[in-house]
């Protein structure tokens, strides 16, 4: 039997109800009074915790204008074109300040406060602040020095592994145990970002394959639009929720388009608590699908690449030693998985690397 997992003042687990988080994200517009009006707006709609993302854009990836780091994908919005990952996280970013204000309001209004940290530096900051847990994003689930470094904090995490593969998964959790994680949650996340949830493409039966095979807590991180999918999944059993929500609706916000507004929230949120839930017999079947790991659309599979990889993050002159002065992990995933970080330091490069290059074995010594 799974053990009942404390996050601040809230239990999840157990025969405890559905911890239900709204993800802030972008959906702030880097505007403070907006993001404060997304913590209050929350806290009325039920809502038992508020997140938001603790990056920079010289945290998540590198300022280069080198083909890897150049936005693509046919379902990107038009306006994404010819910008650079460093572009667009410059535009999405929450600036770090403001999250001791934002967690102040948070528990003054009943909900936990916690964050997604995307590199080390992050967990640092965020530690400081007392965060009572935190979220690993999906494209940062791979990432052997984000999982380390939050499993020896010991707090509880929350992990959402979107597309990652059936051995991936296990990575994940492995690496968490094996430095000090006891309690962790981890969601099912479909991430392919549309309008409209692909009932198809969900599956909702690898969520409890998930809590089946590795004895863990687990729920449900939706990136679709619409309420009825994380209903359901509710109702199936999943200890956590979680849904982006945006203060009005607005096609010029990055997450608008799968976040839900303020009053679509409280239906989702008043719907899980009541037990409600679509009933249509053929629709459930869809949602439930299968158990299958991996990337469930093509959207997916492109998506893959935002994930971490180690990259030269300064010129590296032959015969040069790799240290942590001159290679990062950074998004995208076009460079030597994280998990080879500790193998490759020290060793030498083989000729002349640029800086914002993907580093790969043929590269080193």
């Amino acid at each position: 039997m799974n053990r009942e997992i404390k996050i601040g003042r809230k239990k999840i687990g157990g025969k405890n109800p559905t911890f239900i988080v709204a993800e802030m994200s972008a959906n702030h517009e880097q505007d403070y009074k907006k993001a404060e009006a997304i913590v209050r707006a929350a806290a009325k709609t039920g809502a038992d915790a508020i997140k938001v993302q603790t990056f920079t854009p010289d945290t998540i990836t590198l300022n280069s204008r080198k083909k890897w780091f150049l936005v693509g994908g046919k379902d990107n919005p038009k306006a994404w074109k010819g910008q650079t990952f460093y572009d667009l996280y410059k535009k999405a970013y929450m600036p770090w300040g403001w999250q001791p204000k934002l967690q102040k309001l948070a528990q003054r209004l009943g909900l936990e406060f916690f964050s997604a940290p995307f590199d080390e530096t992050a967990v640092d900051f965020l530690e400081k602040i007392k965060v009572p847990c935190y979220k690993i994003a999906a494209y940062e689930s791979t990432d052997f020095l984000l999982l380390r470094k939050v499993a020896k904090t010991g707090k509880p995490i929350i992990v959402s592994v979107g597309f990652s593969r059936l051995s991936e998964v296990t990575f994940t959790i492995k690496t968490l145990r094996k430095y000090g994680a006891k309690d962790i949650v981890v969601l099912q996340c479909p991430t392919s970002y549309s309008k409209k949830p692909i009932l198809e493409k969900t599956n909702l039966k690898t969520m409890l394959d998930i809590k089946k095979k590795f004895k863990v807590e687990v729920g449900l991180s939706d990136n679709m639009g619409g309420i009825e999918v994380p209903v359901l999944a509710a109702k199936m059993g999943a200890s956590v929720i979680e849904k982006h929500i945006v203060l009005k609706h607005n096609r010029k916000i990055l997450d608008d388009r799968f976040s839900l507004d303020p009053f679509e929230f409280k239906k989702m949120v008043d719907k899980i608590k009541k037990g409600e839930y679509k009933k249509d017999k053929n629709w459930q079947k869809k949602v439930m699908g299968k158990i299958s790991y991996g990337p469930q659309t093509e959207a997916e599979k492109y998506n893959k690449n935002f994930r971490r990889s180690l990259f030269a993050s300064k010129d590296i002159k032959k015969g040069e030693r790799f240290s942590k002065n001159n290679v990062r992990s950074v998004r995208p995933a076009f460079g030597l998985e994280t998990k080879y970080y500790d193998k490759i330091i020290g060793k030498r490069s083989k000729k002349d690397i640029e800086n914002g290059s993907p580093l790969s074995w043929v590269l080193i010594e």
